[in-house]
């Protein structure tokens, strides 16, 4: 590949990378600001409702995500990948303007949470399959972990931001809307970078613009009409022939069929399993170490083993934290930092850690591993939207968890970690190199 094309394949994994930035950024700036005197104030509420506006706050952008699951997939299929990520980017950025804007109102933030969830969500959804569709086969391996390590890096940006803004900022309007407002950088990013890039090699070939679907790719391989492109071209084409043959007469009943249902349910679990394992997403400077390592463990020891690792070790953690909490409640915080504290950050460090080597992103590499060609779009829909739907029912329950149960939360993810363990070693199979007919076996 010449140096034109390494840029462009870079260039490429990076902005489809920002959306799964944009997501964590808009996700890690609520828990800041909601703590800051400003904004309570000009949305006029009291600390007895904190609790209450930061799950609404978070799980109303997950439910918005949610909802863009039932749209997305056939709007892309008919307009293409690249305007579908544009548009996901005009509507994350309309909400993050109403966010950003005064209101005085928590009903107009909420709804432009709502608003600002469906662009994500569709940029989550399509972001993968464009990126998936142009990337070089070489470096393909590599983009799921690549969406996780993006993913820590947006929300340990969006706590440094909070961070610095609650420091150097006196409490007032600007001091919340610096963090809100800066929601539009990526997500104007996101959508400006894609009007430099070409639509989607295979969606053209599939629409039968196989012009444009061959100057496409040798865009994206650096301009040069070589026998590699050629040959690669034609690949895409055996392929889509193949897969569009493999789907004639598809219907809704066969993903009834019980080697598909199955497949279903793995899908779901894994899904909800993800939600259960981790109780936030919290301190995510160590996280986003820990998704660099994650770019080359799940290929390494495969995704069962990384998936039974994660889960046991996280499972540990939240033991350790819950002993620590329960026979050394936390004092005030103006008697300084305990080592009881200290050991129990340090655990929560350490399964922050543990989660992005591992349940972070290895469903999502399983997912898109285990169904055939000819479902694999419905069975990516119905995981994704499932992913959705738990992070906003996790998201609503979680903070009034902790504000109610006390360390018995930590002992409560403690067991659903552990539980998971024995879930993966009963169901589900090892896909690394790997045939489907060997998993069917």
């Amino acid at each position: 590949m010449s140096r034109l094309g390494k840029f462009r394949a870079v260039y490429l994994v990076a902005l489809c990378c920002v959306g799964s930035f944009l997501f964590a950024y808009d996700t890690g700036i609520i828990g800041g600001i909601l703590t800051f005197e400003g904004f309570q104030k000009d949305f006029r509420y009291g600390p007895a409702q904190k609790a209450s506006v930061g799950s609404n706050s978070t799980s109303l952008l997950q439910a918005g995500a949610f909802f863009s699951c039932f749209f997305i997939w056939p709007f892309t299929a008919r307009y293409g990948r690249r305007w579908s990520i544009i548009l996901a980017s005009v509507i994350f950025c309309a909400g993050a303007v109403v966010q950003t804007i005064n209101t005085h109102s928590l009903a107009a933030f909420y709804v432009a949470r709502v608003v600002s969830g469906v662009g994500v969500g569709m940029a989550t959804v399509v972001i993968p399959m464009y990126s998936a569709e142009m990337a070089p086969k070489n470096i393909r391996g590599t983009l799921g972990s690549m969406f996780q390590f993006f993913f820590t890096m947006g929300v340990m940006t969006s706590y440094f931001v909070d961070y610095g803004v609650s420091k150097h900022v006196k409490a007032s309007t600007m001091q919340w809307q610096i963090p809100v407002g800066l929601q539009l950088v990526p997500g104007a990013i996101l959508g400006l970078g894609m009007l430099l890039c070409k639509e989607s090699t295979r969606w053209l070939a599939k629409k039968g613009r196989r012009e444009e679907a061959l100057q496409s790719l040798i865009w994206v391989r650096g301009g040069e009409h070589t026998p590699e492109v050629e040959e690669e071209f034609a690949k895409i084409i055996s392929s889509i022939e193949e897969e569009q043959h493999q789907k004639e007469g598809l219907t809704w009943k066969e993903l009834n069929e019980p080697v598909n249902r199955y497949r279903i349910f793995l899908i779901i679990a894994l899904q909800i399993d993800k939600s259960l394992s981790i109780m936030d997403n919290t301190f995510q400077p160590t996280s986003s170490r820990a998704s660099s390592t994650s770019l080359f463990l799940v290929e390494r020891i495969g995704r069962r083993g990384s998936l039974l690792g994660g889960a046991f070790l996280m499972g540990t953690y939240m033991l350790i934290i819950a002993c620590l909490t329960a026979t050394h409640p936390p004092k005030s915080i103006d008697q300084g930092l305990t080592s009881t504290a200290t050991a129990s950050m340090t655990m929560i460090y350490l399964e922050a850690m543990s989660y992005n080597i591992s349940w972070g992103p290895a469903p999502w590499v399983y997912m898109g591993e285990i169904f055939p060609a000819r479902i694999r779009e419905a069975g990516i829909a119905i995981g994704t939207s499932t992913q959705w739907l738990f992070n906003f029912v996790f998201s609503q329950v979680t903070p009034h968890a902790v504000q109610n149960l006390g360390w018995r939360t930590f002992l409560m993810f403690c067991i659903f970690n552990w539980a998971l363990v024995v879930f993966v070693w009963f169901f589900i199979k090892e896909t690394k190199g790997k045939s489907l007919e060997e998993m069917d076996a």
